[in-house]
C-alpha cells in the first residue's frame, strides 16, 4: 500500500513514469505543477536588480556556475586539494577562468547544492575557492539565493543537478561540464536533455565556448516543457489540495505565492594582483582589459592591486594601489590621507586610488594633486589604470605629467572597456 495520501507531480510524464513503476500509488497522484519555477517565472521582471545586487555592472556576463553534490558532479567529492572525485571538474577550471576571463568584462558566481554545504562545512568550502573568490567568484547562498542568480545569468556551466536543468528551462545557455547519464533513468526528460545539451571541452579555451555558447544560444524545448504543464497554477493547486486533506474550505483570498527577494548586495571587489592591458587610442581615449591572471594578449601591462591582497610582496611591485572604502571612514582618515600614506609607504606606485562609490573614486598621482575621477558604468579601479596609462612613463619631467593633469581636468576622457565606453569626468578633490 503507499505510504503517502497525495504525491504531487508537476507533469503528466511524471505520472506515466509513476504509473509504470508503481501502479498502486497511481491514485495519490496529484498534478499541482512547480511552485519553485513558478516564483522563478514571476521574478523575471526583476532581472536587472538581481544583477545589480550581484555586482554585474551594464556590458558585463554573468556566469553561474552550477553543482549537485555527488561524486559525478560538477565539484566532484568537493575539493581543490586533489580529491578523489570523478574528475573534479570544477577545481581544475577555476584557475583558467582567472587567466582567460577579463574581470571587468564577466563576473562568475557558484551555486553548490546545500549538501556540499554540509558534508563539507561552510569553512572548508570557502578555504577550497579562497583563491577563487579573490579573483571575483561570488559564492551564492544555497537555499534564499539560487534562483535570483539563475535569472541574472547569461550563462550557466553546469551538470545533472536541478538547477542546471532549471536554468534550461528558463531559456538561459547551458554548457554541461559533467554529464554522468549512467546515473540517470535513461526515459527521464532529463536524460534527454544532459544528451542534447552542448558540452564544455575542457582541454579547449574556456572564453571561446561561453561566448559562442550565448552567440548562438536556441533553447530546447525539453526543459521549459516538462519543468511543469501548469505554470503559475502551483499555488492555486497546492493550497486547494491541503485545504481539502484537511477537510476545510479554503480561504476567500487568493493563493500566492513569497516574491523572490533581492539578494543581499555582492560586491564587486577583486582583491588578487591585476594585470591590466592598456592601449591609448588617441589623446584622451584608453582602452583597458583588467585580469586577475597574467595577461592573454601583449601591449602595454601596468599592476594594480587592493590593498587588502594576500598577495602583499605584490604592493611593492604596483603602479597603481586601490582600496574602496567610505571616505568619512576614520580608519583611514580620508581618502587624501590615505593616498598619501600609500605613496610614502610604497615608492613603486605611481598612483593611488581611493574608490568611494561604484562610479567613483578619489585618486593621486604621484607627481599631481588630488583629483576625483567619475565614469558611469565602468569600475573605478578601471578608470584609475587609464589615468595611469594616460600621465605615461613614470620617469617624465613633473612639470610635463602637471600640463596632462591639467588638459584632462579641461576635458575628461574616455575608457573603453568592450562592449561599452564611459566618459570620465575629472576635477580636483576637495
Amino acid at each position: 500500500m503507499p505510504l503517502a495520501d497525495a504525491l504531487v507531480l508537476s507533469h503528466p510524464e511524471q505520472v506515466d513514469r509513476l504509473c509504470a513503476a508503481c501502479p498502486e500509488a497511481a491514485p495519490t497522484a496529484v498534478l499541482a505543477g512547480d511552485p519553485c519555477f513558478d516564483r522563478m517565472l514571476a521574478a523575471r521582471p526583476y532581472r536587472e536588480r538581481f544583477r545589480r545586487a550581484l555586482g554585474v555592472r551594464a556590458g558585463q556576463r554573468l556566469v553561474v556556475l552550477s553543482s549537485t553534490w555527488n561524486p559525478a558532479s560538477l565539484f566532484g567529492d568537493g575539493g581543490t586539494d586533489g580529491g578523489s572525485g570523478a574528475d573534479d571538474v570544477l577545481p581544475a577550471l577555476l584557475p583558467r577562468l582567472a587567466r582567460e576571463f577579463p574581470v571587468d568584462e564577466y563576473r562568475f558566481a557558484a551555486v553548490l547544492h546545500p549538501n556540499i554545504w554540509h558534508g563539507h562545512g561552510p569553512g572548508q568550502i570557502r578555504a577550497w575557492l579562497d583563491r577563487a573568490r579573490r579573483c571575483g567568484l561570488v559564492l551564492i547562498d544555497p537555499l534564499e539565493g539560487w534562483r535570483q542568480a539563475l535569472l541574472a545569468a547569461d550563462a550557466v556551466i553546469g551538470d545533472h543537478g536541478s538547477v542546471t536543468y532549471y536554468a534550461a528551462a528558463l531559456g538561459t545557455p547551458v554548457l554541461l561540464a559533467a554529464a554522468p547519464l549512467h546515473e540517470l533513468d535513461p526515459d527521464a526528460p532529463i536524460s534527454a536533455f544532459m544528451r542534447e545539451a552542448p558540452r564544455l571541452d575542457p582541454g579547449a579555451p574556456l572564453r571561446g565556448q561561453v561566448e559562442q555558447l550565448v552567440d548562438r544560444h536556441r533553447p530546447l524545448s525539453g526543459p521549459a516543457e516538462f519543468t511543469t504543464s501548469v505554470p503559475g497554477e502551483a499555488a492555486v493547486r497546492l493550497r486547494a489540495l491541503f485545504y481539502s486533506m484537511m477537510g476545510a474550505p479554503e480561504p476567500e483570498w487568493a493563493a500566492t505565492l513569497e516574491p523572490l527577494p533581492l539578494p543581499r548586495l555582492e560586491a564587486a571587489t577583486v582583491t588578487a594582483p591585476l594585470h591590466v592591458l592598456t592601449r591609448v587610442d588617441r589623446p584622451g581615449e584608453v582602452s583597458v582589459t583588467r585580469w586577475p591572471g597574467a595577461p592573454s594578449a601583449a601591449g602595454d601591462v601596468h599592476m594594480a592591486v587592493h590593498e587588502d591582497t594576500r598577495d602583499v610582496d605584490q604592493l611593492e611591485l604596483a603602479d597603481v594601489i586601490y582600496r574602496d572604502g567610505l571616505p568619512d571612514d576614520p580608519r583611514f582618515g580620508s581618502p587624501s590621507m590615505w593616498t598619501d600614506e600609500v605613496l610614502q609607504r610604497y615608492q613603486g606606485c605611481s598612483l593611488a586610488a581611493f574608490v568611494i562609490g561604484p562610479d567613483t573614486c578619489v585618486v593621486r598621482p604621484r607627481r599631481g594633486d588630488l583629483l576625483r575621477l567619475v565614469g558611469v558604468g565602468v569600475d573605478p579601479g578601471a578608470c584609475a589604470s587609464a589615468l595611469h596609462a594616460l600621465l605615461g612613463p613614470g620617469d617624465g619631467g613633473g612639470e610635463d605629467v602637471r600640463m596632462r593633469l591639467a588638459r584632462l581636468v579641461e576635458d575628461g576622457f574616455l575608457v573603453r572597456v568592450k562592449g561599452r565606453d564611459a566618459r570620465v569626468r575629472v576635477a580636483p578633490a576637495q
